[in-house]
C-alpha cells in the first residue's frame, strides 16, 4: 500500500472542496490504521505474557493494562466516527458563493 500524498502548502492553500474532503478521509483512514496497530500490539502483549505461564496476579495486571488501552482506543473510535459523519455531510452541502 502506498502512502497518500499531501499537497505542499507553502503559505498558499489552494485546494478544492473535493480535495479537502479527500484529505480529511485520508486522515481518518490513517488514524484507523494506527489504532489497528495499537490493538495488534495489545494482542501480542497478551500472547507474550501467556507464553511465559504467568501467575494469577500477572494475568490480572495484563488484563487491566489491555483493558485500559482498549478503552482509550474505543474513545478514539467514537471521535473518528463523529469526524467521518461530518466529512460525509460535506458532500451534501452546497458550496458558499
Amino acid at each position: 500500500m502506498s502512502m497518500p500524498t499531501i499537497p505542499d502548502l507553502n503559505g498558499s492553500i489552494n485546494i478544492t472542496r473535493s480535495q479537502s474532503k479527500t484529505l480529511l478521509l485520508v486522515s481518518i483512514g490513517l488514524e484507523e490504521l494506527a489504532l489497528a496497530h495499537i490493538i495488534n500490539a495489545e494482542a501480542e502483549k497478551i500472547q507474550h505474557v501467556l507464553h511465559d505461564k504467568p501467575c494469577v496476579e500477572e494475568l490480572l495486571a495484563i488484563n487491566a493494562s489491555v483493558q485500559a488501552m482498549l478503552k482509550e482506543v474505543i474513545k478514539k473510535e467514537i471521535l473518528l466516527e463523529l469526524k467521518l459523519e461530518e466529512v460525509a455531510k460535506l458532500g451534501e452541502q452546497e458550496p458558499h458563493s
